[in-house]
């Protein structure tokens, strides 16, 4: 009997060194293959972060309208830019990454920040579609496929599922090609785009407003003085007293990264809505004598896409050794500001 519970445990023993062997075997293989994904995910990471490149918007505007069996009537490239925008949101490399819920797209952070500086404008220019530019006069009725895609485009961008952004910024989309096939359709006399001054000018009211936060909050990389704290501190009633220093406001380390891609997403869409504008006010630009304006626009904004050729943004001092990513971001920013006042300016004028 004690020779035989010998054998017996002498038998669990090896059950037991056989299931261990086994179970290191199949640990390993977890192991090798939570290291490829690792690898994987980091290589999609870094394609998935690359900016989209500009496109030619009278190329695609002709490209578009051949397909449509259209002609390129006034509005057409304005409409057709904001179509291309919106589905390079979509549909570029990894997709519409804000509302990723599983790695690579978790784990970014850049291309979240520029999505959502080019869905801004996006939102912008949509509403002044509805609210302006395809109605005659205050009185007059909204376009009815403009009233489905403003609100569409305004939908929660971090939504995951039902529904998902991606789905809901698609029948927005949707919409904007049922105006332009309305608009480019002669035998429909339904959808309107007044090329008008004023119509310009209101959109460019709000532009300059998104312009002045972004280029102030670029600026705050290196810590700016509050206006408010500064004009609080003024001594009213003897003017040559020291008024005492405003509190610095600067951007946490950790957000400047993220505001400078939001500028640059900004300044991306914004680069074509306005190679748009000049094509389709052009007449009221040349009567108003504002297109050097647009075409200062223009060069700033392209300069604001310039290549990095930096890993990540630096934040060096504004006179440092150091590069300062947002300052020069900045700088190209505030110099389409003042042409966008200058082109509201001449605008104005009768």
């Amino acid at each position: 009997m004690p020779g035989k519970l010998r054998q017996y445990f002498r038998d669990k023993k090896d059950d037991v060194q056989d299931y261990a062997g086994g179970s290191g075997v199949v640990g390993k293989f977890i192991l090798v293959l939570l290291v490829v994904y690792l690898l994987v995910t980091v290589v999609l990471g870094m394609y998935w972060s690359s900016e989209p490149e500009a496109f030619s918007v009278r190329e695609h505007t002709r490209s578009m309208a051949n397909s449509m069996q259209r002609e390129p009537i006034t509005g057409f490239a304005t409409t057709a830019t904001t179509i291309r925008i919106a589905e390079t949101l979509l549909d570029k490399p990894g997709g519409y990454i804000s509302n990723d819920i599983f790695p690579p797209g978790l784990w970014l952070d850049n291309m979240p920040n520029w999505e959502y500086g080019v869905l801004v404008q996006l939102r912008d220019l949509s509403r002044a579609l509805r609210k302006d530019i395809s109605r005659s006069q205050s009185q007059s009725a909204e376009d009815r496929d403009l009233t489905v895609a403003e609100p569409q485009l305004h939908f929660d961008s971090g939504s995951w599922a039902i529904p998902s952004t991606e789905a809901e910024y698609r029948r927005g989309i949707g919409a904007l090609k049922r105006y332009l096939n309305r608009l480019s359709d002669p035998e429909q006399a339904d959808a309107q785009f007044f090329a008008r001054a004023d119509n310009l000018s209101n959109w460019l009211a709000d532009l300059e407003t998104r312009l002045g936060s972004l280029s102030r909050t670029l600026g705050e990389s290196v810590g700016k003085a509050s206006v408010s704290d500064a004009v609080a501190n003024v001594n009213q009633d003897n003017p040559l007293d020291e008024e005492i220093g405003a509190i610095d406001v600067k951007t946490p380390w950790t957000e400047i990264d993220d505001v400078f891609y939001e500028a640059r997403g900004s300044s991306w869409a914004l680069l074509h809505i306005f190679r748009a504008i000049e094509v389709d006010f052009r007449k009221v630009l040349q009567d108003k004598n504002a297109m050097a304006s647009v075409k200062q626009v223009i060069i700033e904004l392209e300069g604001a896409q310039g290549s990095m050729w930096s890993p990540v943004v630096l934040n060096g001092s504004g006179f440092g050794v150091l590069a300062n990513h947002s300052l020069t971001m900045a700088a190209y920013l505030s110099r389409a500001n003042a042409a966008i006042s200058d082109m509201r300016d001449l605008l104005s004028r009768g």
